[in-house]
């Protein structure tokens, strides 16, 4: 059952019993109006693709905080060759016991070669492990299809080459 209200279809779905609002006619001036950046263009729904935005590949890690609250410190050289910010979220991919963990990015001390994992992340590595740190961003399908992610290779002292 569906009923048109205001440039709106409602759809029922009778066996949960609740109304469910699916979106087929909205008007420019709700989206030049609306805060949040659009999911719709005029004409159909935008597509958003997960793509890998970054990646720092096989660090060592050099320290495993445990009594610190969560995350993972970085050199922030690194940081910038990756386009890294601090808090971002980011994967962590240990080469060493297969686990896989998401955290967040601390900024480290520039030059220091620091990969630290902290808090709970710090039981999942061992100083002397090779990880790989991923960072993923949000894009439309057109822009993905030509999105170049930065991907950094440190030498074995977690320094830029």
């Amino acid at each position: 059952m569906r009923e048109k209200r205001g440039g709106l279809f409602i759809k029922m779905n009778r066996k949960a019993g609740k109304y469910v609002l699916k979106a087929r006619d909205l008007s420019l001036n709700f989206v030049r109006n609306n805060p949040i950046e659009p999911i719709f263009n005029e004409k159909h729904r935008v597509m958003q693709i997960t793509l890998m935005k970054s990646k720092i590949h096989r660090v060592k890690v050099t320290q495993a905080e445990l009594n610190y609250v969560g995350s993972i410190t970085i050199d922030e050289d690194l940081m910038d060759a990756a386009g890294l910010i601090e808090n971002e979220q980011v994967h962590i991919v240990n080469n060493n016991n297969g686990e896989r963990f998401v955290t967040y990015v601390i900024t480290g001390e520039r030059k220091s070669g620091m990969i630290c994992l902290n808090g709970a992340a710090a039981r999942k590595v061992q100083i002397g492990d090779i990880v790989i740190i991923i960072a993923y961003g949000s894009l439309s399908e057109e822009e993905a299809k030509t999105f170049k992610p930065k991907v950094v290779f440190p030498d074995h002292n977690n320094q830029l080459v």
